[in-house]
């Protein structure tokens, strides 16, 4: 921790900086979001929107766990446990998409559900 005014100060700015990018993160985010000048895709919101959108949510998260949370001070095996989570949402959103664009639909969920049951 700050032990003396100079590092309170030299923290305090660590902190504001910190503070600034969130919000031009934020209103990058929204303007991503409604804006058709950030609009590279479809008109309105589409894919490209979502995957920059986070992007920019994720360099977030960075910057609240590094700075806010004192990743930045902690030991290597935090580092493993905290870039293992971020491996396995990964893997979790890529399983997600590759379940998505399977070939193979069953839209009849409910009514199968029903069969099983001996309704």
């Amino acid at each position: 921790m700050a032990d003396s005014p100079e590092e309170i100060q030299k923290s305090l700015k660590k902190y504001l900086a910190v503070f600034a990018a969130l919000l031009v993160c934020t209103v990058l985010t929204v303007m991503v979001a409604t804006f058709e000048f950030f609009d590279k895709g479809a008109r309105g919101f589409d894919t490209f929107d979502m995957v920059l959108g986070l992007a920019i949510a994720s360099f977030k998260a960075f910057l609240v766990a590094y700075i806010f949370m004192h990743l930045n001070h902690e030991k290597k095996a935090i580092y493993w446990l905290f870039g293992s989570g971020i491996v396995f949402c990964i893997a979790l959103m890529a399983i997600t998409g590759w379940a998505y664009s399977d070939p193979i639909k069953f839209d009849g969920f409910y009514e199968g559900i029903s069969n099983f049951r001996g309704k």
